[in-house]
């Protein structure tokens, strides 16, 4: 039956969808892009044509400030790449917006409507301006020609991406560079910066507080980076160095659309390169620079030290003590150390208290920007550092060199030919190592708490007790990063002592450990190695980014003196050795036999042609294949094997 529609019902009908028109042009979907008129606020986000990147308003770790931001959509977990307004959050998104300006600029309207963040693009006048976010996830404004105008890739943040080309713009004179977040709930820029070179070599170089340069790339070849571990991957990246009339500039690009990955220089001032492993849904790391912690100039900030060597990297210097004690609880160490007593600068009260003194530091790395002067002896050296109350410290090594200011990039050093030097930093005198003051001040609190003794030693027992337990709940979450350095004592402990022996062989005797959260891993006592601790490390450093379900993985290692351990996964199965040849062993089926089979091929393909460096076993027999509780072959035990280039077929020979 026909029904006639009166005058009113076309009316209503007409106006309500004139009204959803309008709310549609007013605010932006799930679209890729920003026109003029529309404008973001709230939850609402656009997300790349593809579906893998999105922008919108977020709110880092455990800030209640909103920024706008992009981020994988795909990934789990809000993995950001880009903040626009990282100086400048807005705290309510009901009212904020972001939106193009009638000049074809990006804005972003704070609740009252004033701009806090643009981004300062070429004024266009066309109405047909729009923001676009790409599936490589640059956000581009295009005029009405379709040119760009301007590109996040240009004004990236803390991490570069595949195809931003990072650099000397000729054209404006800019240069561009990545900064370090403030922490990881701060996207505020932070004091480590990344950048290439804009004049003189072809390098990229890190630096701290925009001046201090602490690593740096290697000059480039036209191919890759020397210096840069993941630089010769070509089989998942290509590296490109571009230097025309508009711009000087370093980017790479993945040739594996498969492969998803991103550089990242963080607020420890390490530079890293992540990627995707779908398997697990996490991220791993691809290469990192420097590899050493205390490579970062200003680890431990003013007056710490940094030692490699130690589970807790940073500590204050003799007489000092951390600026900031619930930072250094967390292991953030960059507000440094205090001193303990305020220095006299030769200053003596009447009643007769000493002035300062300098405490003797060896195998130290000196500080940076010392001031040198001509003097004839280590005393006169000490004499005039005394003499001038800005002096903090002085070395003595041919000339004499005095610092002023607070003291950074302080390092401990241990072998002999490392370039340490021996560094004299200023105290008050009762701050010193058996100074009459401080016998005095022992002396008085002895006789003051004489009658709590049994109290204190109650409270001391608890305090080194919790001080252990932080410690090895340091070393478990340690644990699951990709690589740990472990000191002699924490593998002592782990192993109980090495009470609990695996098996040995040539390289040496492997042990059985338990990490504090119950995880297992084997420990292996290097024996009869002669290589040096450079050396040592080096090779560490190759075989700590190599991940493959079938080849052990290396959890974390030792280097203190000539002792060499390396701490791998546990692999509860054992030895293919036993299931094949002792009595006692159940009997593997065929099937079984041929996906160990499978897996030992897989694991040394991926040695042989996947890894960054080509490494060769040299000694692949069942007592190197190692088992798990699935009974998943894993190839283990590189005491034999050799590290060698892609062209390895001329020196196959020599090394069997």
């Amino acid at each position: 039956m026909d029904t006639e529609m009166r005058p009113g019902s076309s009316l209503s009908i007409f106006l309500l969808f004139f009204l959803f028109s309008s709310l549609n042009i007013q605010h932006c979907g799930a679209a890729d892009n920003l026109s003029l008129g529309q404008a973001l606020s709230g939850n609402q986000t656009i997300v790349s044509k593809e579906g893998n990147f999105e922008l919108g308003f977020f709110t880092p770790g455990n800030s209640r400030n909103y920024y706008i931001g992009i981020w994988y959509k795909t990934i789990p977990g809000q993995t950001v790449i880009w903040v626009a307004n990282r100086e400048t959050p807005v705290s309510n998104t009901s009212s904020a917006e972001l939106k193009i300006s009638e000049d074809g600029r990006l804005v972003l309207l704070n609740s009252s409507k004033i701009p806090v963040w643009s981004s300062n693009s070429t004024p266009s006048t066309s109405n047909s301006t729009v923001a676009v976010l790409l599936h490589t996830g640059n956000l581009v404004i295009r005029d009405g020609s379709n040119t760009t105008i301007w590109q996040s890739f240009d004004h990236p943040t803390d991490t570069v991406m595949p195809g931003c080309c990072l650099g000397l713009n000729k054209i404006t004179g800019k240069q561009q560079s990545i900064t370090s977040w403030e922490d990881s709930d701060n996207p505020a820029p932070g004091p480590f910066t990344g950048s290439m070179e804009p004049y003189g070599s072809n390098q990229f170089v890190l630096r701290w507080n925009g001046s201090e340069i602490y690593w740096r790339s290697g000059v480039w070849t036209g191919r890759y980076n020397p210096s840069i571990s993941g630089s010769k991957s070509d089989t998942l990246m290509k590296f490109t160095f571009v230097n025309n009339k508009q711009r000087k500039c370093a980017m790479y690009t993945i040739l594996d659309s498969s492969f998803i990955t991103r550089t990242v220089i963080d607020s420890s001032g390490l530079l890293r390169q992540w990627f995707w492993v779908q398997s697990t849904q996490e991220w791993q790391t691809f290469f990192i620079e420097p590899l050493y912690q205390c490579d970062v100039y200003s680890q431990c900030g003013a007056f710490g030290i940094c030692d490699q060597q130690k589970s807790n990297i940073c500590r204050c210097s003799y007489g000092f003590e951390p600026a900031s004690m619930k930072e250094w609880e967390f292991n953030v160490w960059s507000s440094g150390c205090v001193r303990k007593t305020s220095l006299r600068c030769g200053n003596k009260s009447l009643a007769g208290e000493q002035g300062d003194r300098f405490l003797e530091m060896t195998n130290m790395r000196l500080p940076a920007n010392p001031h040198n002067l001509t003097l004839g002896s280590a005393q006169d050296c000490e004499q005039f550092c005394l003499n001038n109350c800005s002096c903090n410290a002085y070395a003595y090594v041919g000339r004499c060199s005095i610092w002023t200011g607070d003291l950074r990039n302080l390092e401990q050093l241990y072998d002999a030919d490392s370039g340490g030097g021996t560094l004299y930093i200023r105290l008050a005198a009762s701050d010193l190592p058996g100074s009459s003051s401080s016998h005095k001040l022992v002396i008085s609190l002895t006789l003051s708490v004489i009658g709590g003794i049994l109290g204190i030693l109650c409270a001391l027992v608890g305090l080194i007790w919790a001080f252990q337990r932080r410690k090895r709940i340091w070393m478990a979450k340690q644990v699951e990063s990709s690589l740990i350095q472990f000191s002699y004592g924490d593998l002592q402990h782990v192993t109980k002592n090495f009470s609990e022996r695996l098996g040995s062989g040539g390289f040496g005797s492997v042990f059985k450990g338990t990490l504090i959260d119950s995880t297992e891993v084997a420990v292996k006592k290097l024996e009869g190695l002669r290589q040096g601790e450079k050396q040592f490390r080096t090779e560490v450093r190759t075989l700590a980014v190599i991940q493959h379900v079938n080849v052990v993985r290396l959890r974390g290692f030792c280097s203190k003196g000539s002792k060499r351990l390396l701490v791998y996964e546990y692999m509860s199965g054992g030895s293919l050795d036993f299931h094949l040849f002792q009595n006692n062993s159940t009997v593997l089926g065929w099937k079984m036999r041929y996906q160990i089979i499978l897996g030992i091929a897989r694991g040394l393909a991926y040695l042989h042609e996947k890894c960054r460096e080509c490494i060769i076993h040299c000694d692949v027999k069942p007592d190197n294949v190692l088992l798990d509780r699935d009974f998943c072959a894993k190839v283990a035990d590189f005491g034999m094997a050799k590290l060698i280039g892609r062209d390895f077929s001329r020196v196959l020979t020599t090394i069997r």
